[in-house]
């Protein structure tokens, strides 16, 4: 510690400290939970599942994936597809797929001028429709990483567990903008799993997501949140999920993999989208992850700052180098375990893009909102 250390510096790097403590406390608290996870090879008798996709004119994903859901090796499965107002050719391949497959039940939407709904609304006329109480829900653009998806997914029911969270990854394309998706996808994930894991969980994805019919309405649906367009997962868990009644699966036959977007402006008004339900998630969840958010910018600020008036320099690298090596290990590891590990080179960079992409995805949306949910 250098000598003739002046008042600001000192500040700063108090600042600095406590915004690494609080991080390495994210690290080793929460995120090392799927670092090191380790499966818990249970069998039981499969029991009866509905899968519920939600379709607008998604001719193109449906003829690409439909067959590897109606293919899952399992003994006794419904598919409810909710063609939701498409005008494509949707209709008339879910029609000739029924005749194919006795366990396809369609429900078709039409539409009506007089009356705009989002997914929440598709969703629930297909959980209606559902024959059995566990639901494994996913998107038209899912493709599931095995034939063993469905019976991986339904394996965590038990007389204790209601809700199972799952892993929606995305393909992997070239390009920085690919990388950038599955980070995104993936710094997600490893929170909302790994809180999960720590009993806390406030979350899931609709790409991968099991529930049971009756969890769903003993909360009347999405009644709580049913003005919002989002939050047909997120927020849903946010309320009906605790330590006692949720768990997560992350085998990766048990993933599903997702035609990721090609032009950062399309993935920016998907992002815009996601974004306005966070607010309305529960306080506690709000604070921990603004504070772990907060912690990461705070560090790299008062780096900089420390640079500025300055400071050591050697001190000011070998803080950031110790910091980046504890997170490459911790996070190296969940990418690991999520088949994302090509990422972990982009760390650096990634980390300090997201950081400054939120405040301007937040931004954004207070000047104008999404008013469709596809």
């Amino acid at each position: 510690m250098p000598e003739n250390i002046t008042w600001i510096q000192l500040v700063l790097l108090s600042l600095c400290a406590i915004s690494l403590i609080i991080s390495l406390i994210y690290y080793f608290y929460y995120f090392s939970r799927i670092s090191f996870h380790k499966e818990k090879y249970i069998t039981k008798d499969p029991e009866p599942v509905t899968i519920i996709i939600c379709a607008r004119n998604e001719i193109k994903n449906l003829k690409k994936n439909i067959y590897s859901i109606l293919d899952q090796v399992y003994p006794e499965f419904q598919v409810v597809v909710v063609n939701d107002c498409s005008w494509d050719e949707s209709e008339d391949f879910l029609e000739e797929l029924s005749n194919q497959y006795n366990n396809l039940k369609v429900v078709t939407i039409i539409e009506q001028e007089k009356y705009q709904h989002g997914k929440k609304f598709a969703l629930t006329l297909g959980i209606k429709a559902a024959k059995y109480d566990l639901l494994l829900l996913t998107d038209a653009d899912c493709m599931p990483a095995s034939n063993n998806w469905l019976y991986n997914m339904q394996n965590n029911f038990s007389d204790k567990k209601d809700i199972i969270l799952g892993y929606g990854s995305y393909a992997k394309k070239g390009g920085l903008l690919n990388r950038i998706i599955r980070y995104d996808t993936f710094n997600n994930a490893l929170q909302f799993l790994s809180y999960s894991k720590a009993g806390n969980p406030y979350m899931g994805v609709g790409r991968n997501l099991a529930y049971r019919k009756e969890t769903f309405f003993n909360v009347k649906g999405f009644a709580s949140h049913n003005h919002l367009l989002s939050g047909d997962d997120d927020l849903f868990i946010n309320e009906v999920a605790n330590g006692q009644n949720t768990t997560i699966e992350i085998l990766p036959v048990a993933f599903t993999i997702s035609e990721p977007k090609t032009s950062f402006g399309a993935w920016f008004k998907q992002k815009k989208r996601h974004l306005t339900t966070g607010k309305h998630y529960k306080t506690q969840h709000k604070m921990k992850l603004g504070l772990f958010y907060l912690s990461n910018v705070l560090f790299y600020l008062s780096l900089a700052a420390l640079l500025i008036f300055r400071f050591d320099w050697r001190i000011i690298l070998g803080t950031y180098l110790f910091r980046l090596f504890l997170q490459l290990w911790i996070y190296g590891k969940g990418m690991q375990r999520l088949k994302e590990l090509d990422l972990l080179w982009l760390l650096p960079f990634l980390d300090l893009f997201l950081l400054l992409f939120y405040p301007i995805l937040t931004f954004s949306n207070l000047i104008s909102k999404p008013k469709i949910w596809k």
